[in-house]
Parts: structure tokens; C-alpha cells; sequence
């Protein structure tokens, strides 16, 4: 026989542990039987550990260990696994595992970060390779607890994450007060990284408290984050456990979701989830969400299933379809009905391919308009009782609905066939027209009737006939009869009266005679008698019937007749402006329904007169005032409605057609015959109450930044910039009143008013030059009013140094658009570099002010170009004489630091630069720089090369008028550095004289234009375009 196998040893067997095809259940078992054999247990123990340690130092994810980690965890669970099949008298305590368990415990609060990853990696793996029945003592589970849960607040992400797995098996979603759930509830809301959401999200166990957390974390901002929450609510829980509200939120944010794979795991993973829990019936899914109040979130979900199907398969599916190709009218519901819309129009989506089956699924157009009829007949018309009756007032809801959806199908019908589209036409307008109509139909039917005709002419006739038959309908009248008509048939019927009295007593005299010839011949007559007597009497008793138009001026007709005029007004091109038929609906429906008593008709007839001011300037002049006095006295919903007219009138003409007055051109004809003077002066008199009326018009519309309804707040700000973006408006305060809107705890709720604004402000600002000036006027007076906030304002709580971040980000020359980065690229003097001179002159004028480090931070972020070098140094070394704080004296040395190297660099070219620059001016002008100027040069040079001391000295008096100054003087002398390339404090001073004056000392040449005769030209128009605005912000 051979020799005896020899026992493995711990170190051969970890070696062999770390080789990638190693069986590690064949290792197991060996080391095992090893273990086995031993006596002394406690040696094994100590060199297993003693080996195990070189793997816990290593931090990174080598798989060589790795492998050894997932075999320690198999070979010291394979002891419990082997003592749960043994009997309890035999069972021994597992001394290997607690060993290990002991050791990691007092492992985890070791220095080195690898060790605590390890250590939890460790305890995770170990507890993940216990058998699902497997128990623990409760001493070591209160450890292993207790070491995890420290290990949670671990400042490595890593550690924190194989501690949220190790804790798994931990939690116990049946006890309220579980410490496992309630700090995975923390983490899923609070954990910066999402690497431990996500690790949290794959091991929280769902119930009623973690739910909503779960359901949280579909908003995350990492994509991985929201895919894995939809995938644990597919896998996880059930349909039913979440109720309606949440159901159609997870679809509606899936299925919208701005990233693909999110909304492909919504659609192939969660959606299928819930079709399996309802048996693959669409309309039981549709049944469980609010299919008539969220219709949008149902039409997602319906793409989304059909999107997965066959069109065949899809067409097969529709079952609810009779032998006409329509759903019988007893048959329709909410769910069956919509189902029907978006199979039509995802088929009419399909182009060739779906119009074929469209027509298995639709009828005729003329078979389909008797059907629409007959069911918007068949609708119940409530009275004042029923309406009070909520079962009656859902029922007609919910009638009203499948109403609207099969309108919606008439879009998808095939109107090219005459026959079919006339007759469709003819339905269309008789169902506007008919009393039972809901107002709820009416704008889809004009819709639908308006998209049919393509010529505004007749757009218009066949609405205006619509509203006159609504208006003024038909009606049979009782016609009261006169006296003298009255006085001839009470003549006439008593003469009838007297000629039956005769007949029968002549009738009575011939029976008594026995002449029966003749009595027949009376009774004849009697019987004719008494048939006109009993008519005459008949007539006498029924009153005249006459029909003739009545006009009804009740809130119902009223409010239909307006929505069919807005929807007319939306439909017709702008271009068409406002004919007869237009201006007498205006006169005759619009002017007097903004006086109506009741607010749906004011609302819709604000709207309306909103509509006709975008088809002529004029007429939106005209009624300017009627719209901003409905802006202040009427109740929120139509202000809203108004404010939005506004706005949209504004977007297309601007602010200039508001400006004028028509009572003035008379006046002015009148004055040009006087002498110059007076026209002067009543010229600047029309211009001062030009700029009045727009001044107090751009007041009242940002006033309502500052209103207390959220909807007034977010249109007013949506309004406003729309208006910047345009380009229609510029200004600096009202900008600045946006950032302060969109920064304001009061906004929080607002979602849709952040959402714009945080979309607005990278937009404009990167847009062009001129909207990264704004925002940099905008700088100082926005932190000011942060910084001089009281205590008790909102704007107290606001990180004043995130606002300043935020806007020296959005002013980055780096950040502009590429193509408006080319054509300024001869522009040295940057927005930035405007902003470091007006940050350092406010830090200057109080040294001493807490807010001298945000703007020492501020400084240290803006992106400076080596022409702002020399004037910057100098006035970081007064701040640095100044300055006390030492955090802000070490970040303007390390601006300093960073300016001064940035000059070196460039020093030989600077000079040339310079050199060249001198020459080429006095050559291409034909004249010679004034002495002033070289002189200032030549300071300018020397304080540069002297120590800081000197500069100051030299330096100080010259910039002491710069100092207090804004950008406008700063600006001006960015512009004349093309005359001296060294800004010297005296082009400082002429610049900042006047905004409107062009230095002389270079003349501008008469062949070619220079390139700083077209930066002044630019700045001069643009300056022009916006004086208005930038009184308002000075003021």
C-alpha cells in the first residue's frame, strides 16, 4: 500500500484558493478533513486568522482575493451546515466560526479603511452562506449588529455598503422598531453615495414603513438608483400593495423617464409584473389605475404595451368590437373606450402597414358620426337636484369621458372620401348645436369640426353661424291674441250658437210634421254646426303659437359659445387678423362677458380677448389697460389667465407698441408748426411718460414675483424669462429677483418654477455676452440683499456662497456658446475679469465685513485673462493690506500667486504685444498717441516692477475713483484698451465719465473700421436697446 495522504495545510490550502478555476468545494472538504484530524483545534485557528490578515489588508477588488474571501466564508459555514444535520445531543459548538466571527468584531474599528472593508465583507459573506433556517447566539447577534451599525456611519462608501449587505439577514420587517430598517430608511433618503442607495435598495425587505422609501427612490438623481427601485417593486411587491395614487405615479415617472434604460426596465420588468398579476388583461390594469383622471399616465401605459406586441397580435386583442366595427353603446366603459382611442392612433402611427388594420377596428366615417351622435344623445341632462347627487354628478363624468375619447378617434378616420367628411361635418355641427351638448365636448368638437376645414374664412363663418344658433335659438312662443280678435271670434261663435238653437227647433217642427226628408237635411246641418262650434271653441282655449329666435344669456350657453370662439381664435392663423365676423363676436360675446357675474365665463372670455390681441397690435394695445385691470381686482384663476395674455402678447410684439399714444399724434401735428424749442420739450415730456408707463408696467407684472399664490409666482417668473430669453427684456434687477426667487425656502414646494428657472439660467447665460453681463450686474446687488436680509426673512436661511458660485459659474467666458465664443474671441477683456474689479472694490469698502471671505472664494473661482493682470495685482495688494482675516489673505496669495505666474508666462509676448500694438496705431491712424498716454504706460510699466510697497504708493491715488465705481465705468475702459494695451487709471477715468462718449485719441479710420470701433459700435446698440431697463435696476 502507498504512503498515507498527507492532511492539507491552511497555507497550501489558501494558496490554492486564489488560482481563478480552483474547485473551492473540493478545497473545503480537504481542509476539512484536515481540520478534522486535529487535536488541538486552537493552533489551526491562530494560523488560520494569522493568514487570513493578508488578505484583509488589500483594498482594491483583486480577484485573487476575492476567491480566498468567498472561500474563507464556504470553509467556516461548512461547520454549522455539516452540525444541522447531525442530532442535538451530538452537536458541538462551532468554535471555527465564532473564532472568526470574534476576530472580525474586533477588527472593525481598525485605522486602515481595507481592514473595516474587509472585516464587513467578511461578516457579509459568512452570514449570506448560512442556511435560511440558520441561528446565531443572541450575544453574537447583538455584536454583529452593534459592529455593523458603526460601520454604517463609515466615511468610505465601501465599507458602508458590504455593512448594509452584511445586516441583511439582520433586519426584521415585522418589528416596528427594527434599528436595521430604520437606519436603511436613512440611507435610502440621506446616503450621499449612490452606490449604498442602491446597496440598501437590493436588501431592504418591503413593507407598509419602507415602502414609500422605496417608491422614493424612483426620483433619484442617479440613474442606476431608479432602475434598481423599479426592478425591487417589479420582483418584490405586489400590485396591490400600493395604492392608486402610487401605482400612477411609478408609471407616470417610468415611462418618462429621461433616461432609456429606466424606461425600458419599466416597460419589460414592473409593467409586466403587474399584467402577470391581472392575467394579461390590459383593461384589468387599466381598471386598477385612475384611468379618467390621469388619461395621460394610461395612454403611456398602453403605448407601452402595444410597443411590445405585434400589430396582428394588437388587432386580435380588441374584442369589444360588434359586427359595425364599434363598441354597442350599453357596452362602453372608461377603460374599453380609451383602449379603443390609442390602438386607432397607434396604428395610425404605424403609416402603410397600420392603416390596413385600422380599417378591421374602424368603420365608415359617416356609420362612425350616427354613432357619435346617437351616444352624445343618449346623455343624461341633470337638473338642480341630480347635480347634487354625487352617484348622478360621477355618472355623468364618467359619460362626459368616453365622450371625449370617441371625439378624439374622429382623428384618426379617413375624411379624404367627400360622401363621408360632409356628412361628418353636418353631425359635428348639429351636436354643438344641440342644448344637451356638455360644455366639456365643446372645445374637442371645434377642434376636431376646425381641423377638418382648412380655410380660416370659412373657419370662422361656420363657427360664428354655430354661436348664433346656440345664442339665439328657435323657440316656439305663446302669442297672446288682440281684443278686437277676441271681440270677432266670440261674435262669430255666438251666431253659430243662434243657427244651432234654430236648427233644432226646426229639426224638432219637421219630426212633429213627419217630413223626414228634410229633418235629415238639418241634422246634417247640426252636426256641421256643432264641429265648428267645438273648433271655435278649441281655439278659443289655445293660445297662439309663433316661433322666433330668443337670445339666451344664461352662465352654460355663455361659457359654450366662448370656448367655441377661443378654440376658433387658437386655430386661425395669426395673419389673419380681426375681420367683421371677429370684431362682432368681440362686441357682442367677449367685452361683455368680462363683466359676467360668474367666473367661468369671465375666465374664458379673458382668455378669448387674450387670443384676438395676438391677431393685431393694435387691438392688444387698445385693451392693454382692460387686461391689467383684470390683473388686479379679479380672483386668481382669471388674473392667471390674464397674466398669461399678457405675456404672450409681449413674446410677439415686444414692449414697443405698449409705449405709444394715439392721443398724442394729434398733439404732435399740431406742434411741429410751433418753434423748436417747444417741440423739444414736448418730445422729452412724451419720452418721460413713455418711460413711466412701461416703468410702471414692468412694476405691476413683477410684482407678482412676491404674490402668495405659488401659480401667480411660477407664471410670472416663466413669463419674465421667456421675455430675457427672447431677447425682449433685459434686466439686471429683474434677473437678480429670479435668482433670489429660485434660491427662497418660500419656493420649495414650487416644483414646476424651479424646474423652469434652473433651466433658464444656463440657457441665457451661455447664450451670448450681453446675458453674462447681466448676470454680473446682477452679482453685487443679489448678494446684498442676502447678506442684508434680516432675521426673520426667508432669504436668511439662503447659502449666500452657493448664490455667489452659482453666478460666477454662469458668467464663465469658457461656458459661452462655441459660435459666440468666435466672434468675440478679439474681446481680451472678459466678463470675469469686469467681475474681479467690482468684487475687489466691494471687499475694499469694508475690509472688515464677514462677507469679505465669500467674496474672497468668489475671486479665487473666476477664469481671468492676462489683460486684467496688472490692475488686479494692484488691487489685491491693497486688500491685502487691508484685510485682516487670515483665510481670505491666503486665497488672495494664492490669486496673486497664480496671476503672477499666468504673466510670466506670457511676458515676452505681453511686451511685443504691446510694441506692436503701439505701432501699428499711430501707423494705421496717421497720428501720434497722446504724451498723456505714454507717460501712463510707462507708470503704469514701472509700478508693475517695484516691490508692493511702491505700487501701492503709486497706485493707490489713481484707483481711489475706480473703487466705488460699478461696471458700467469698468466696462468702458475694457473697451479703450485697445487704444493703450496697459489699462491706465486715467483711460480708467475718462471711461467711466460718461456711457456714451467714444474716446478721441484714436480717431476711427474713414477706409476700414478697427476692431475697437466695432466692440464700441456693439456695446453703444446694445446699451441703446436696454437704457430703459437699466434705469429701473439703478433705481
Amino acid at each position: 500500500m502507498g504512503a498515507a495522504k498527507k492532511p492539507l495545510e491552511v497555507k497550501e490550502a489558501f494558496r490554492l484558493a486564489q488560482k481563478p478555476h480552483q474547485n473551492h468545494a473540493k478545497l473545503v472538504v480537504a481542509l476539512r478533513s484536515a481540520y478534522n484530524q486535529l487535536e488541538d483545534k486552537a493552533d489551526f485557528h491562530e494560523k488560520f486568522i494569522h493568514f487570513l490578515k493578508y488578505a484583509m489588508i488589500i483594498y482594491k477588488r483583486e480577484p485573487a482575493v476575492e476567491q480566498l474571501i468567498n472561500f474563507v466564508a464556504k470553509f467556516v459555514t461548512s461547520f454549522y451546515q455539516l452540525e444541522e444535520g447531525e442530532s442535538s445531543e451530538e452537536r458541538d459548538d462551532n468554535l471555527l466560526l465564532n473564532y472568526v466571527f470574534n476576530f472580525l468584531l474586533e477588527s472593525h474599528n481598525a485605522n486602515s479603511h481595507a481592514v473595516r472593508f474587509r472585516t464587513c465583507q467578511l461578516v457579509n459573506k459568512l452570514l449570506g452562506s448560512m442556511p435560511e433556517n440558520a441561528q446565531i447566539d443572541d450575544d453574537l447577534f447583538d455584536k454583529i449588529n452593534e459592529a455593523m451599525m458603526i460601520r454604517l456611519k463609515d466615511k468610505f462608501s465601501n465599507v458602508r455598503i458590504q455593512a448594509v449587505l452584511a445586516l441583511s439577514r439582520l433586519q426584521d420587517p415585522k418589528d416596528e422598531n427594527c434599528p436595521v430598517v430604520n437606519i436603511y430608511n436613512t440611507l435610502l433618503e440621506n446616503d450621499s453615495n449612490s452606490e449604498v442607495r442602491r446597496a440598501v435598495l437590493s436588501c431592504i425587505a418591503p413593507s407598509a414603513r419602507t415602502l414609500p422609501k422605496i417608491v422614493g427612490r424612483t426620483m433619484d438623481v442617479k440613474e442606476a438608483v431608479r432602475k434598481l427601485a423599479y426592478e425591487v417593486l417589479a420582483e418584490k411587491v405586489h400590485v396591490r400593495a400600493l395604492s392608486i395614487a402610487q401605482r400612477v405615479k411609478l408609471l407616470q415617472r417610468g415611462l418618462n423617464d429621461r433616461s432609456d434604460a429606466v424606461k425600458e426596465v419599466m416597460k419589460k420588468k414592473l409593467l409586466q409584473a403587474w399584467l402577470q398579476f391581472t392575467e394579461g388583461d390590459v383593461l384589468e390594469l387599466l381598471h386598477r389605475l385612475d384611468v379618467e383622471n390621469c388619461p395621460e399616465v394610461a395612454i403611456l401605459v398602453l403605448n407601452a404595451v402595444f410597443s411590445l406586441i405585434p400589430l396582428n397580435d394588437n388587432v386580435q386583442n380588441c374584442k369589444n368590437l360588434d359586427s359595425r366595427k364599434v363598441i354597442p353603446l350599453e357596452d362602453l366603459t372608461a377603460e374599453n373606450v380609451l383602449y379603443w382611442r390609442c390602438l386607432c392612433e397607434h396604428l395610425k402611427s404605424k403609416a402603410e402597414e397600420g392603416e390596413d388594420l385600422l380599417e378591421q377596428i374602424l368603420p365608415e366615417t359617416a356609420v362612425y358620426a350616427d354613432y357619435l351622435l346617437s351616444y352624445i344623445q343618449s346623455m343624461p341632462v341633470l337638473s338642480e337636484e341630480q347635480k347634487e347627487d354625487f352617484t348622478c354628478f360621477e355618472n355623468l363624468m364618467t359619460k362626459e369621458f368616453i365622450g371625449q375619447q370617441l371625439i378624439h378617434i374622429i382623428g384618426c378616420m379617413d375624411t379624404t372620401e367627400e360622401g363621408g367628411r360632409k356628412h361628418l361635418l353636418l353631425v359635428l355641427q348639429k351636436i354643438l348645436i344641440l342644448p344637451a351638448t356638455s360644455t366639456a365636448l365643446v372645445p374637442l368638437l371645434v377642434e376636431r369640426l376646425l381641423s377638418i376645414i382648412k380655410d380660416d374664412d370659412r373657419r370662422i363663418q361656420i363657427v360664428a353661424e354655430i354661436i348664433s344658433e346656440v345664442r339665439e335659438p328657435i323657440v316656439s312662443v305663446e302669442q297672446p291674441l288682440e281684443a278686437s280678435e277676441i271681440r270677432k271670434r266670440q261674435v262669430k261663435l255666438a251666431e253659430i250658437k243662434v243657427k244651432l238653437f234654430e236648427a233644432k227647433t226646426a229639426l224638432e217642427e219637421c219630426i212633429s210634421l213627419q217630413d223626414f226628408s228634410t229633418a235629415s237635411i238639418l241634422k246634417e246641418k247640426i252636426t256641421e254646426l256643432e264641429h265648428i262650434k267645438a273648433n271655435l271653441i278649441q281655439e278659443a282655449e289655445e293660445p297662439e303659437i309663433k316661433e322666433m329666435r330668443v337670445e339666451k344669456n344664461d352662465p352654460e350657453t355663455l361659457l359654450k359659445c366662448l370656448l367655441m370662439c377661443c378654440e376658433l381664435l387658437k386655430m386661425i392663423s395669426l395673419s389673419k387678423g380681426i375681420g367683421p365676423t371677429i370684431n362682432e363676436l368681440i362686441e357682442s360675446l367677449i367685452l361683455p362677458g368680462i363683466a359676467d357675474v360668474h367666473p367661468a365665463v369671465r375666465n374664458m372670455a379673458v382668455l378669448c380677448l387674450g387670443c384676438c390681441g395676438l391677431q393685431s397690435k393694435e387691438f392688444a394695445r387698445k385693451h392693454l389697460a382692460l387686461l391689467l385691470q383684470v390683473l388686479q381686482v379679479d380672483n386668481i384663476k382669471i388674473k392667471l389667465s390674464a397674466l398669461k395674455a399678457v405675456f404672450d402678447q409681449l413674446m410677439l410684439f415686444g414692449i414697443e407698441p405698449f409705449k405709444a399714444r394715439p392721443d398724442n399724434e394729434s398733439q404732435s401735428e399740431e406742434e411741429k408748426s410751433g418753434n423748436e424749442n417747444c417741440e423739444e420739450e414736448s418730445k422729452t415730456t412724451e419720452k418721460e411718460e413713455e418711460t413711466a408707463t412701461i416703468q410702471s408696467f414692468l412694476q405691476l407684472l413683477s410684482s407678482f414675483l412676491d404674490s402668495e399664490f405659488s401659480e401667480l409666482r411660477t407664471e410670472a417668473a416663466e413669463g419674465i424669462a421667456k421675455l430675457m430669453f427672447s431677447g425682449r427684456l433685459n434686466s439686471a434687477k429683474l434677473l437678480s429677483r429670479l435668482v433670489l426667487l429660485w434660491y427662497n425656502p418660500v419656493t420649495e414646494e414650487d416644483t414646476q418654477l424651479r424646474h423652469c428657472l434652473g433651466v433658464f439660467f444656463p440657457l441665457f447665460a451661455y447664450a451670448n455676452r450681453s446675458n453674462q453681463e447681466c448676470f454680473e450686474e446682477a452679482y453685487l446687488p443679489t448678494l446684498r440683499t442676502l447678506l442684508n436680509a434680516p432675521a426673520a426673512s426667508p432669504l436668511a436661511e439662503v447659502d449666500t456662497s452657493n448664490v455667489s458660485e452659482l453666478l460666477v459659474d454662469l458668467t464663465r467666458p469658457s461656458g459661452l456658446n462655441p459660435r459666440v465664443k468666435k466672434s468675440i474671441d478679439y474681446q481680451d477683456f472678459t466678463v470675469h475679469d469686469s467681475l474681479a474689479l467690482k468684487i475687489c472694490n466691494e471687499i475694499l469698502t469694508d475690509p472688515t465685513a464677514p462677507d469679505v471671505r465669500i467674496y474672497a472664494k468668489a475671486l479665487s473661482m473666476l477664469e481671468l485673462s492676462s489683460s486684467s493682470t496688472e490692475n488686479l495685482l494692484i488691487l489685491l495688494d491693497e486688500i491685502l493690506e487691508e484685510v485682516k482675516d487670515k483665510l481670505c489673505q491666503r486665497a488672495i496669495e494664492k490669486i496673486k500667486v497664480n496671476l503672477t505666474k499666468g504673466g510670466n508666462a506670457s511676458k515676452s509676448h505681453s511686451e511685443q504685444t504691446k510694441e506692436t500694438g503701439l505701432t501699428e496705431g499711430t501707423q494705421e491712424t496717421g497720428t501720434t498717441l497722446p504724451a498723456n498716454t505714454l507717460k501712463n504706460e510707462e507708470n503704469t510699466k514701472d509700478a508693475l516692477h517695484t516691490p508692493v510697497n511702491e505700487a501701492k504708493s503709486k497706485a493707490t491715488s489713481k484707483l481711489k475713483s475706480t473703487r466705488n465705481k460699478t461696471g458700467r465705468g469698468q466696462r468702458k475702459a475694457a473697451v479703450t484698451k485697445s487704444v493703450s494695451r496697459r489699462k491706465t487709471s486715467a483711460s480708467a477715468e475718462s471711461g467711466s465719465e460718461s456711457d456714451d462718449e467714444i474716446p478721441e485719441s484714436v480717431p476711427v479710420p474713414s477706409s476700414r473700421p478697427s476692431r475697437r470701433a466695432k466692440t464700441l459700435a456693439l456695446e453703444k446698440t446694445r446699451m441703446n436697446l436696454s437704457s430703459l431697463l437699466r434705469r429701473e435696476a439703478d433705481e
